[in-house]
């Protein structure tokens, strides 16, 4: 998911997927009896609730906490729990059919019932309505889902090891067919599921309110407290509420100059450091092989000028590592691509890709970007790409996010700057879909060279096995510069030394909001 989702253990390969259980619990109370609402503020919005129409992370952040899905991760664990299902397992040897038992007795917080009718309506509404902004390319390999008592089952394909993790990740969020229409995406600002809280009220892109979901049956066996989520447009002004107080918690939303200003001997202040592997890439655009990024060797030209170091350092204060490949430092399957293929901030490399191809300078290119550090950023790979003159880099601006999203599939930026969160804990959420046919970046990219060692890297259930196909791939994606990998960095969260649970929050792409409580 861009930031959109997603998230990565450093160092965990996920392990075969054998059959799972789970005994069915009701939420128990918390010790504390303090209702009084914790307060979050970030930057990274909502930007809706249907999950067949979202692919980010601010969404599907919330999505854990008001749906539910038939299987769901714990901190720290590749392999995914059942949740909404009593069990799960692949029921042929060659990966293709995957089957789940529900729980008994699962409703949604409007009374109806959840059944297996309901997650086959689930899954099958985001493949009809193939929203270019939901999570379609994450099913690219789904052929059919069949519902029959409790019984749900998956048919795909090809052979997909990670299918157990995909469909724990938003995209698996089981709504209510009653409130979610299967041909068109829900437009209410209400909805209904059957997770650990139920929204109490949202103002959109404002804020929305969470309260504990009483009737819940699933994994989750603590009650939260009630949660406020405030949406800020940058992190400046994440800064702003938290230096005025009127936030417990600030995820993923304060600058860099004052994270690394932090003191950590301030009694006040707890600062926690996930293991997330967020990315941060650029996607060129090459649709029309007439323009100026259709021909690799100005995409090349873009890749060898580009100062990673100094970004880290001079925009983002140290609190981002550079990266050299599609698949980041710390994942299993991390190679060092671009690192080997170009070298850094090279303007006769770059010349002497772009003249002798008859390319002329300086190439014309717009760079997108939203507002706060992404317009930073920016302003500073325009300067490192303009400096001898063989581009020439407009800047354009949008703020609301998802315009933003619309914008760049629309292909009105030749460069855009986008982040990626992983989805679950496997490489396969930075490759099949970022540079899969189909992708969520909708630049023009396919490689059948690239699809054929995804399929590879699906077939094994022992997950070490597929990483030689990995780096094929990063190999790949390095030669053709679909995408240039940027830098990448651990999930930042703040919180007051009264707020217990917040670290949680760093540990992943998922939200544990029930986690969280007051001293």
């Amino acid at each position: 998911m861009s930031t959109s989702m997603k998230f990565i253990r450093p160092g965990i390969v996920a392990g075969s997927f054998a059959l799972l259980f789970a005994s069915g619990c009701q939420l128990s109370p918390t010790d504390s009896a303090d209702e009084k609402p914790i307060i979050i503020g970030t930057s990274s919005v909502l930007a809706g609730l249907d999950p067949a129409g979202v692919y980010d992370a601010g969404s599907w952040a919330v999505f854990t906490n008001i749906y539910q899905n038939l299987l769901t991760f714990e901190p720290g664990s590749p392999t995914p729990k059942p949740d909404a299902a009593e069990s799960c397992e692949f029921t042929s040897p060659a990966l293709t059919t995957y089957r789940c038992e529900l729980r008994d007795g699962l409703t949604f917080s409007n009374g109806n019932p959840l059944t297996a009718t309901a997650v086959k309506h689930s899954f099958e509404r985001i493949l009809r309505i193939r929203d270019p902004l939901g999570p379609g390319p994450l099913f690219a390999n789904l052929l059919s889902v069949d519902a029959r008592g409790s019984l749900v089952t998956f048919r795909l394909a090809t052979a997909d090891a990670t299918w157990p993790s995909k469909i724990a990740t938003g995209a698996g969020a089981v709504v209510d067919p009653a409130e979610f229409p299967a041909d068109r995406l829900r437009e209410e600002e209400s909805v209904s599921g059957s997770g650990p809280y139920v929204i109490a009220s949202y103002t959109a892109e404002k804020s929305i309110t969470l309260t504990p979901n009483t009737a819940y049956k699933g994994a989750v066996t603590r009650r939260g407290v009630a949660v406020e989520v405030h949406y800020f447009e940058t992190s400046r002004h994440v800064e702003e509420a938290w230096n005025a107080r009127t936030v417990d918690i600030a995820y993923a939303g304060l600058p860099a100059a004052t994270l690394a200003g932090i003191d950590p001997s301030d009694e006040d202040v707890r600062l926690s450091a996930g293991d997330s592997a967020e990315a941060h890439y650029l996607v060129l655009n090459m649709r029309s092989p007439d323009k100026a990024l259709g021909r690799a060797e100005t995409r090349r030209a873009l890749a060898s000028l580009i100062d990673r170091g100094r970004l880290a350092g001079e925009v983002f204060e140290h609190t981002v590592t550079p990266l050299y490949s599609l698949v980041p430092q710390g994942v299993v399957g991390h190679s060092t691509a671009f690192f080997d293929r170009y070298p850094e901030s090279d303007a006769a490399y770059a010349a002497g890709r772009l003249r002798p191809a008859g390319i002329t300078t300086p190439v014309r290119i717009k760079l997108g970007h939203q507002n706060g550090i992404a317009a930073v950023e920016a302003r500073a790979l325009k300067e490192q790409w303009e400096k001898d003159g063989l581009f020439r880099v407009e800047l354009v601006e949008e703020r609301d996010f998802t315009t933003y999203q619309k914008r760049s599939l629309k292909g009105e930026f030749d460069v855009h700057l986008y982040q990626w969160i992983p989805d679950f804990p496997d490489a396969d959420t930075f490759v099949q879909p970022l540079v899969g046919t189909g992708n969520v970046l909708g630049n023009g990219y396919a490689s059948a060279e690239v699809d054929h060692a995804i399929r590879d890297t699906q077939r094994f259930t022992d997950r070490s096995k597929a990483m030689q196909r990995f780096r094929a791939v990063q190999d790949t994606i390095a030669k053709d510069a679909p995408l240039i990998p940027v830098w990448h960095k651990q999930r930042h969260v703040v919180t007051r030394s009264t707020v217990l649970g917040g670290h949680l929050l760093a540990e992943d792409a998922i939200w544990r909001l029930w986690e969280l409580r007051r001293l």
